[in-house]
């Protein structure tokens, strides 16, 4: 059936079964609604809207229907029962004025009147401010956020553009709501999660290097960040924009750099390890000094293979959560299984993602599959198949 203008294309389920209320205040970033409206319902929230009376001069509610499919709210006449059972409630932008109004207990207004019930029932809350700059570092607005967020809501400011505290994009505001909303919720882990393309130095100029985008990694961990987990990104080289909200990436461009940040990262509590990078078999035994000259004949480069990662933690996480990435070509889907088996067995991991190169260009072929310790196979039709299926393995447990 063909969408119509006002469904959107479901891109996560991070706030699947969700009731969220959007707070409109008046900075002019209100007119920026419409999007973010449109972007928690993308990651399956159901969305309803509060504006006060400044907001609906810069954008009028007739918009912000159209973008959530439900009557905005914005007086004491309108139907309140978007009060009853929130989920979380996301204040974008947030305006100076209705933090002080917050802070001080005033009631003008549904917004005030929700933030209020919301600190009754430990509903958890996101502000988002946007103003001029000088009022953003006015002592009196630090002094008003700190307040704020030691009544527990998170306050989160965007990058000073043109003299201005802006909002982050929709897009970013939303991942990282979704993160504050789930990091609540229990059995959150520690996730380490490896991704890129890794290189050896033929000479100070030259290299040798496999091939990734670090797209499958960052969706990855763009989906568990969303649902709460704690992320670390250990990424080689990449082409994938990465996602600004991931809270720590390390740098790691050779696999000995890499092996070596993964060593130092398991002396922490680290629940679950994703091991999607694609790590050189083979480096360069010897690379030269400075630039090796050009238009000399043949050059014999000589490789060696360097350390298997899995295989160099097996015993330091053993009672982790470990998944591993296996990718082929030319072979069939039986064999392709049977080599993750392999793998399982070998490097001591609770599951593999298993695919095929020729696989990876065609919509009409699955996007892997996921052999787990019991030797079940589990065919994953889509990037967010494979997301969820690794978001399923970590809750469960090594077990």
């Amino acid at each position: 059936m063909a969408m119509r203008d006002t469904d959107v294309e479901i891109r996560g389920d991070s706030l699947s079964g969700k009731k969220i209320l959007l707070g409109v205040s008046g900075g002019i970033a209100a007119v920026d609604t419409v999007r973010l409206a449109r972007e928690l319902r993308r990651h399956g929230a159901t969305v309803s809207v509060m504006m006060t009376h400044s907001a609906q001069k810069i954008i009028t509610p007739l918009a912000v229907e159209w973008a959530t499919q439900t009557n905005v709210i914005t007086d004491w006449e309108s139907d309140l029962s978007a009060l009853d059972e929130v989920d979380g409630i996301l204040i974008s932008p947030a305006t100076r004025d209705l933090l002080a109004s917050y802070l001080h207990g005033l009631q003008h207004g549904p917004i005030l009147m929700a933030l209020s019930a919301a600190r009754s029932r430990k509903c958890p809350v996101m502000m988002i401010p946007s103003m001029h700059a000088d009022l953003a570092e006015d002592p009196v607005t630090t002094e008003l956020v700190s307040e704020v967020e030691q009544l527990g809501i998170k306050v989160h400011w965007g990058e000073e553009q043109e003299g201005k505290r802006k909002t982050p994009p929709h897009d970013e505001i939303v991942a990282r709501f979704a993160n504050y909303i789930n990091s609540n919720k229990p059995r959150r882990k520690s996730v380490v999660i490896t991704l890129g393309a890794t290189r050896s130095p033929i000479d100070d100029i030259r290299y040798i290097q496999n091939t990734s985008s670090g797209s499958t990694g960052y969706q990855i961990a763009d989906h568990l960040y969303r649902h709460g987990h704690d992320v670390t990104c250990v990424s080689g080289i990449t082409t994938y924009p990465k996602p600004s909200w991931l809270p720590l990436d390390i740098y790691s461009d050779t696999p000995e750099k890499m092996l070596n940040e993964l060593k130092a990262l398991s002396n922490d509590e680290i629940d679950a390890w994703i091991h999607s990078a694609a790590v050189l078999d083979y480096v360069v035994e010897s690379p030269a000094e400075g630039k090796l000259a050009s238009q000399q004949g043949p050059l014999n480069v000589k490789l060696v293979e360097s350390p298997k990662h899995i295989l160099e933690l097996k015993d330091k996480c053993k009672d982790s959560v470990r998944i591993g990435f296996k990718l082929e070509t030319g072979i069939k889907q039986k064999e392709l299984v049977r080599r993750a088996v392999a793998q399982l067995e070998y490097a001591g991991m609770t599951a593999v993602i298993a695919n095929r190169l020729e696989d990876l260009t065609d919509e009409n072929r699955p996007r892997a599959y996921l052999v787990d310790k019991t030797g079940a196979d589990f065919t994953l039709e889509s990037m967010l198949d494979v997301c969820e299926a690794i978001s399923t393995v970590i809750d469960r447990g090594n077990r």
